[in-house]
């Protein structure tokens, strides 16, 4: 992973959200998302589309940012060679996207490329979690790509999904990684202190993203498969 390509992910958003049609034809994508929304999404009363809109190129600048604040984070902690598997995948989402992802170019193209890799990252966390019992890092990215799951709409969200588990798979053999001395140290340190300091450092770990989402036992927007 390098930082020149977060750097090309930020130039292909900036150019792509610099043109109108582009905005318009994202603005079309969610107006006709909000009436099959699940009832669990919770949007303003006034200004929906204006709202979910807004969340959704948020959701698209925040892939860049999470990757560098998770390369910063894991370098210093020592456990750089994990994390970076994963975060070349989220990269390559954007650079060198899979053939599922059609149309290739505009800003729905761009959104369908950050809910991969923004899956793949909650996908990474929930196996630390797992295995370790905390997440290999703060952010909690679950409510907001229910949202997006919602917006781009099944069958094909689960088809991304699907490849998000794919490369997931295709690289547990990795995890041995996370069986070595600083992995345990790094573990054991945010189990007793918390995460203060690297959402200090890395607001974007937590910055809320304001859709509100309400779930009952009986009431899932979606399955994980």
């Amino acid at each position: 992973m390098s930082a020149s390509k977060t750097q090309q992910i930020r130039e292909i958003i900036r150019r792509t959200k610099a043109q109108d049609s582009e905005i318009v034809l994202l603005q079309a994508v969610v107006l006709d998302s909000v009436p099959r929304l699940h009832g669990a999404i919770q949007l303003p009363p006034k200004n929906a589309e204006a709202t979910l809109t807004d969340f959704t190129l948020r959701y698209i600048d925040h892939v860049p940012n999470f990757i560098d604040a998770l390369a910063g984070l894991t370098r210093e902690a020592g456990i750089y060679d994990y994390a970076s598997i994963f975060l070349n995948i989220a990269q390559d989402f954007f650079l060198q996207p899979p053939d599922a992802i059609k149309p290739r170019e505009g800003l729905t193209a761009l959104l369908h490329e950050a809910y991969l890799a923004h899956r793949l990252i909650e996908e990474v966390n929930d196996r630390v979690v797992g295995r370790c019992g905390i997440p290999l890092a703060p952010m909690d990215m679950t409510r907001a790509n229910l949202v997006v799951h919602q917006l781009i709409g099944e069958p094909f969200a689960n088809d991304l999904d699907f490849v998000v588990h794919y490369s997931t798979e295709l690289h547990m053999n990795k995890e041995h990684l996370m069986d070595n001395a600083a992995f345990h140290r790094y573990v054991q340190e945010h189990a007793m202190r918390g995460w203060d300091i690297e959402l200090d450092r890395w607001p974007c770990l937590a910055e809320d993203l304001s859709i509100n989402l309400s779930l009952r036992a009986d009431e899932e927007p979606r399955a994980i498969h």
